[in-house]
């Protein structure tokens, strides 16, 4: 007989009691079917509400919005939980309602008068303002971590959508979930979160802010069982594997191009530097016949000359070396630097170096 696989369980992150629980791990590991789980025992056991939130409204549309508690059901919690009373979940008008077969009437349901849970995209963020959600204490955002790209401003969306819901209660508990496919997320730099690229897996950290009573929990979930018999699937020499099957960095990576060649500080032409999500990177445009491209490392030591070294950044400074897009070009130096993305003459230190640019040109192209 094999052995049972363990899945996350939420017990540690609880106890911590915090307003934000952020749980960040690998796929598949059982973060949200035990996030969705504890929502739904709360409702049964309080009548309390849940907002569930996604980024993009397509996310929530038909057979996609119907589908987010079928695990729930299928796991048979459902049938636990509500002491056999509901056998079935309900997606309609962006609510989820409990329901029965109708005996009367074959293929139809009988639903709960009210849903137990609210859908909510941040891209429709707007379109909630002047509706009231007095009884949702508990909010769950999935996947608020993304490799694609996020919506412009979007932590300040996601705030003001949790604004429209709380109000003035101080009784709701936030979840945020996301797969471990980006190290650097605006969530990350706007919440203060800065240890994350730091943590081992099974470690919480807890945030506190100030004076303030706020308390933001953030658990990189392990997979309680260390190896999945689907692991076997993924065993492929791709470090973007891992996130799947917990081994080694389980941060999902691209393979970067690094350095083609040894190459002198006399053959540097140009140097300008990158800043990104705390991260100072040093940029070189390197011209050795006939090799002609751009090599980005990590700077270890400070810019010499800050008003005069060309420095982009997603930071706002009103001085002239300062610029914010490195692919919006105003002058022949910017269009030759960009012009070696545009050809992909550009070189990287290591994977990780290439994950920062890549989220910064993400950025640039928002």
């Amino acid at each position: 007989m094999s052995k049972k696989l363990k899945y996350y369980s939420l017990n540690s992150i609880l106890e911590k009691n915090a307003h934000y629980n952020v749980i960040i791990g690998e796929r598949s590991n059982g973060k949200t079917t035990a996030v969705l789980r504890y929502a739904l025992q709360h409702y049964f056991e309080t009548g309390k509400q849940i907002a569930y939130i996604r980024r993009w409204d397509d996310d929530l549309k038909g057979g996609r919005g119907a589908s987010v508690w079928s695990g729930i059901v299928s796991l048979g919690f459902l049938d636990e939980l509500s002491g056999g009373e509901w056998t079935h979940i309900i997606y309609k008008g962006r609510a989820w309602y409990l329901a029965i077969p109708d005996p009367k009437d074959d293929g139809k349901y009988i639903t709960q008068p009210e849903p137990f849970a609210f859908a909510f995209a941040l891209t429709k963020q707007e379109s909630y303002k002047s509706v009231a959600y007095p009884n949702i204490d508990t909010v769950i955002f999935e996947e608020f971590l993304s490799r694609t790209g996020y919506i412009s401003d979007e932590f300040v969306i996601f705030m003001n959508l949790l604004s429209t819901i709380i109000r003035e209660r101080s009784d709701v508990k936030i979840f945020m979930l996301g797969n471990t496919v980006n190290q650097y997320s605006p969530y990350f730099a706007e919440m203060g979160l800065n240890h994350i690229k730091e943590m081992d897996k099974g470690t919480i950290d807890v945030y506190t802010y100030g004076e303030s009573a706020l308390r933001v929990a953030v658990e990189f979930a392990d997979f309680p069982s260390k190896e999945k018999p689907s692991d076997v699937y993924f065993a492929f020499d791709n470090p973007r594997l891992n996130m799947i099957t917990g081994k080694g960095t389980v941060w999902e990576m691209d393979i970067y191009p690094h350095c083609p060649i040894k190459y002198k500080p006399k053959d540097i032409v140009f140097t300008y530097f990158i800043q990104f999500d705390g991260e100072m990177l040093q940029a070189e445009i390197v011209l050795s016949e006939p090799n002609y491209f751009t090599f980005i490392h990590r700077k270890t030591t400070p810019i010499q000359n800050e008003t005069q070294d060309l420095v982009f950044s997603p930071e706002y400074k009103p001085l002239p070396n300062w610029r914010r897009r490195i692919n919006t070009a105003p002058d022949k130096v910017g269009r030759r630097i960009w012009e070696h993305f545009e050809l992909d003459r550009v070189y990287y230190q290591d994977n990780t170096v290439g994950e920062i640019v890549r989220n910064y040109l993400q950025f640039c192209r928002g």
